[in-house]
């Protein structure tokens, strides 16, 4: 007990050294903010944050062994910039709410729990927050790994002039959540249409007699679920804590490779960090060889396509443009050659945006 109580004491000085710290971290960035605030920069800095988190993870990794696991590292420094920021100016974020939907959750782990968050009904909705200027940044789901692309999100970009300033992956974890304590008295199941297609093989096999309803959001189940008896919804944990369900069932996703990608739009270009990605859309004219004479542009400058998708122009009838991840950012020379080139050999070229790839374990 000597040893115990020895070893707690030592754990609140850290503690009290860790405050200490913190507080000197936050009044260091409010004077950082008061100097952009003369000279006209933007406070927040995807690039300086992703340059931060890195950092702090390679220390964690090569100097201290990594005690402290790597990705709470990552949790942390969101959290303490996010803080931090909200010193220098409140961040307003709209994202495709409502609230406890996956979205939300992207949003948070990209912003931290200091931003100011706005939950808007529809894709749409927040391209237009983000263009007027009524907020500063907008989060809008872009990818599945197991349904693919959402081409809504795609479509937009046809529309509006906003910028890509980064991007989101996280896990797609769904529970079977409800009032009822078993599955046997579930006879309906909510949820939005992608999770329940992401749950297809898990329904047929363990609520085949239930039906299943499709619902504009996994957070609209959840409020429908709290109303009725005998229903379930599928959705986060997160939804699970929000709407105070139970858990019936964890993980019911077909798929545990299952993950979504979120961009998160602004109004700015981000510099290069190093760990980049680009996001582009082109036309190509009506002719043979069209757009292998586009893509020949990339393959001669050694840049590697990480995505292309074709969406209709909507101008007329079978006229498509094509949608492009690419790796490498504006500023390095392979890509700039390359999009001279691609703009060359096509009708129309629009850059969205060089970003911070997503933070993985992976990257």
């Amino acid at each position: 007990m000597e040893e115990l109580s020895k070893l707690r004491k030592e754990i609140d000085l850290i503690d009290e050294e860790i405050i200490k710290l913190l507080n000197r971290r936050a009044k260091i960035a409010k004077a950082i903010g008061e100097i952009k605030k003369q000279l006209k920069l933007e406070i927040y800095s995807p690039e300086r944050e992703r340059e931060v988190i890195d950092k702090a993870i390679k220390i964690n990794k090569e100097v201290y062994g990594e005690v402290f696991p790597s990705e709470a590292v990552r949790h942390v420094f969101r959290e303490i910039m996010s803080a931090c920021l909200s010193l220098e100016k409140e961040l307003r974020v709209a994202y495709l709410g409502p609230k406890a939907t996956f979205t939300h959750q992207a949003s948070l782990e990209h912003f931290g729990l200091s931003a100011y968050y706005i939950p808007v009904p529809t894709i749409r909705d927040v391209f237009v927050e983000v263009e007027t200027g009524r907020v500063d940044y907008g989060v809008v789901p872009v990818e599945n790994t197991t349904e693919g692309v959402v081409n809504y999100t795609l479509d937009m970009f046809l529309e509006f002039d906003v910028k890509i300033v980064g991007e989101v992956v996280i896990p797609i974890k769904l529970h079977l959540l409800s009032n009822a304590s078993t599955l046997e008295e579930i006879k309906e199941v909510y949820s939005h249409r992608q999770a329940l297609a992401q749950c297809r093989n898990w329904l047929e096999k363990n609520l085949s007699y239930a039906k299943l309803v499709e619902t504009d959001s996994t957070a609209r189940a959840c409020e429908i679920v709290l109303e009725r008896e005998g229903t379930a919804a599928i959705a986060s944990e997160v939804a699970a804590y929000t709407y105070h369900l139970n858990i019936l069932a964890e993980n019911v996703q077909d798929s545990l490779n299952n993950y979504t990608r979120f961009l998160v739009l602004g109004k700015r270009d981000v510099k290069r960090t190093g760990k980049d990605k680009t996001s582009l859309i082109f036309a190509v004219k009506d002719e043979a060889g069209a757009l292998y004479k586009a893509l020949e542009s990339f393959y001669k400058y050694g840049v590697n396509l990480t995505k292309i998708e074709s969406r209709p122009s909507r101008k007329k009838a079978w006229d498509y443009v094509f949608f492009v991840d690419l790796e490498g950012h504006l500023e390095d020379e392979s890509v700039s050659l390359a999009l001279e080139s691609l703009k060359e050999r096509t009708q129309m070229v629009k850059v969205l945006g060089s970003y911070p790839r997503a933070i993985t374990e992976e990257s």
